[in-house]
C-alpha cells in the first residue's frame, strides 16, 4: 500500500484536483476539532451498528469506547461510523429479507470511506454475516468483535435464558398449564442483560464460526456481553486493527479459506449450532471463493461428534460455555480433525495457537472429550428429498430419536396465515403421529 493511500488521502473524492481533494477533507475533518498529528495517521473505521431498536447491541457504546482506547494507542486514528442494525426481533417481516441490504451497506461505506482497515462491530443474529459478507467485498483489512451473550435470569430457582426457554413457556402457557400472571413475570426474566441469547442460537453459533475463520481474537466469541473482558477484548481488537491499518492486512479473503471454512463447520456441528448459521456460513464462504457442499458437509457430520452440553440440544448456557473453556475447548477436542495451518488475524496458525494457549480447566460436564460426547454425530444434518429436493438443514441432535425415523401423515399449512388460522381449530384433522408441514 503507498503512502499516499494512507488515512485521509486514502480514495480521494473526484473533483479532477486530487490535491484539492485532499486538501478540503483535511479541512472539513479538522471542524471536527482534529489535530494534523491525528490527521497524519492511518485510520480504522469502526462499523458500529448499536440501536435503539437492537436489544443486543445495548452495551455497543461502552465496547466503543474501548476500541478506540485499543486503536490510538496503537498509533492510528479511530472513525466509528453507523450501520443498519438488524435486531431480530424488531423487525418485520422477517430479519432475513434485510441481512444482504446490510451486506451491500457495509459493503459500499467501507469502500468508499477512507479507512486503511475496519472493526465490525455487530452481534444479534443476521449482523454478523452481514457484516462479514460486505467486509470481505469490499477488500480492505477487517477483523470482527461481537457481542457477546446475555447473562441468565432467575424465575423460582430455575435458570432462564433467550429464547430456547421462551417456546418452552409459551407452549406451557398457551398449553394452560401456567398463569398469565405467571408469564408475564417470566417474560420479564428471559433476557435480562445486554448480549445476544443466552444459549448456542445464531448468534452464538456466528460468533464461534467467526473466531474459528480466524476473523477475531483467540477465545472471545463466547465472552458474556457484560463482563469486563467483554471491554479487554475490545481494546485489544481495536490495538490489532491499528497495527493491520499500518501493515496492510490481512484481508478476510486471506483467512477465509476452504480449510478454515471446513474447520468451522466440524465446529458448528460440535457444538450443535444453529441451522440458519448454515445458511450464513455459505454465503460468508462464497464472497470469499469457497464453496460449501452439503455432500461433504454430511461427511463430516457423520464423523464430529457432538461435544457441548448446551440448550438446545443439551442443558446448559453460554455463560456455562465461557466458564468451561469456551471455543479454546472445542478445538483442543477436536484438534485430530481440524486443519492446523489455518491462520488468524493475528498471524499465528491454529496448531501454534493451541500451544500457545493452555487452557485453565475445560470443564468436561459442558464441554465434552471424544470419548464422551453429547452426541456421537454431528449436530447437524443435510436432507434431500420430495419436500426438499435442493437439500433442507435439519438440527437432529435437538431431536426425539423415534422421530429422526418416523412415517405418519402430512398435514400440509400453505402459509404461515394458514397455520395461524388453523392450527387451534378443534376441526383440525390431526394427531400425535401426524407430520406438520410448512409450505
Amino acid at each position: 500500500m503507498s503512502e499516499i493511500s494512507k488515512g485521509l488521502a486514502n480514495g480521494l473524492t473526484n473533483y479532477g484536483d486530487p490535491e484539492f481533494a485532499k486538501y478540503l477533507r483535511r479541512s472539513f475533518a479538522k471542524s471536527m476539532g482534529y489535530t494534523n498529528e491525528s490527521l497524519d495517521k492511518p485510520i480504522v473505521g469502526i462499523c458500529y451498528t448499536e440501536s435503539g431498536f437492537n436489544n443486543c447491541h445495548r452495551h455497543f457504546p461502552e465496547m466503543l469506547e474501548a476500541v478506540k482506547r485499543g486503536v490510538l494507542a496503537s498509533g492510528a486514528l479511530p472513525m466509528p461510523f453507523p450501520m443498519i442494525s438488524l435486531g431480530e426481533v424488531f423487525l418485520s417481516p422477517t430479519s432475513m429479507v434485510y441481512r444482504n441490504l446490510m451486506a451491500m451497506a457495509v459493503e459500499e461505506m467501507i469502500r468508499a470511506q477512507p479507512m486503511d482497515a475496519v472493526v465490525l462491530m455487530g452481534g444479534c443474529d443476521k449482523t454478523i454475516p452481514a457484516l462479514l459478507m460486505g467486509a470481505i467485498s469490499a477488500g480492505k483489512p477487517a477483523m470482527m468483535l461481537v457481542a457477546g451473550p446475555m447473562m441468565t435470569g432467575r424465575y423460582k430457582g430455575e435458570r432462564l435464558g433467550a429464547c430456547t426457554d421462551c417456546r418452552r413457556f409459551w407452549a406451557q402457557y398457551r398449553a394452560g398449564t401456567i398463569s398469565q400472571q405467571e408469564i408475564d413475570q417470566i417474560e420479564g426474566n428471559l433476557a435480562v442483560t445486554s448480549g445476544t441469547c443466552a444459549v448456542m442460537g445464531t448468534a452464538s453459533s456466528m460468533a464461534v464460526i467467526a473466531e474459528t475463520l480466524g476473523v477475531m481474537l483467540p477465545n472471545t466469541a463466547s465472552i458474556p456481553a457484560v463482563h469486563a473482558d467483554r471491554l479487554r477484548a475490545s481494546e485489544q481488537t481495536g490495538a490489532l486493527a491499528a497495527k493491520m491499518a499500518i501493515q496492510g492486512g490481512p484481508k478476510l479473503e486471506q483467512l477465509i479459506t476452504e480449510k478454515s471454512v471446513e474447520n468451522a463447520l466440524r465446529v458448528l456441528l460440535g457444538v450443535s449450532g444453529s441451522t440458519n448459521a448454515m445458511i450464513h456460513l455459505t454465503a460468508i464462504a462464497g464472497r470469499a471463493g469457497v464453496e460449501v457442499d452439503l455432500k461433504r458437509f454430511n461427511e463430516l457430520s457423520d464423523e464430529t461428534p457432538v461435544l457441548v452440553d448446551l440448550k438446545p440440544v443439551g442443558t446448559g448456557y453460554m455463560e456455562d460455555f465461557h466458564a468451561a473453556g469456551g471455543l479454546d475447548g472445542v478445538l483442543r477436542a477436536l484438534a485430530s480433525q481440524l486443519n492446523l495451518q489455518t491462520l488468524d488475524v493475528t498471524g499465528q496458525n491454529l496448531e501454534q495457537r493451541l500451544k500457545q494457549e493452555l487452557a485453565e480447566t475445560t470443564d468436561l460436564s459442558v464441554i465434552r472429550n471424544t470419548q464422551n460426547p453429547v452426541d456421537a454425530q454431528g449436530g447437524l444434518i443435510a436432507l434431500h428429498g420430495t419436500l426438499a429436493p435442493e437439500g433442507a438443514i435439519l438440527k437432529r441432535a435437538a431431536a426425539t430419536s423415534s422421530l429422526l425415523e418416523h412415517e405418519g401423515r402430512a398435514v400440509v399449512f400453505s402459509s404461515l396465515e394458514d397455520l395461524a388460522a388453523r392450527i387451534d381449530s378443534p376441526d383440525l384433522d390431526v394427531n400425535a403421529d401426524d407430520i406438520l408441514v410448512l409450505q
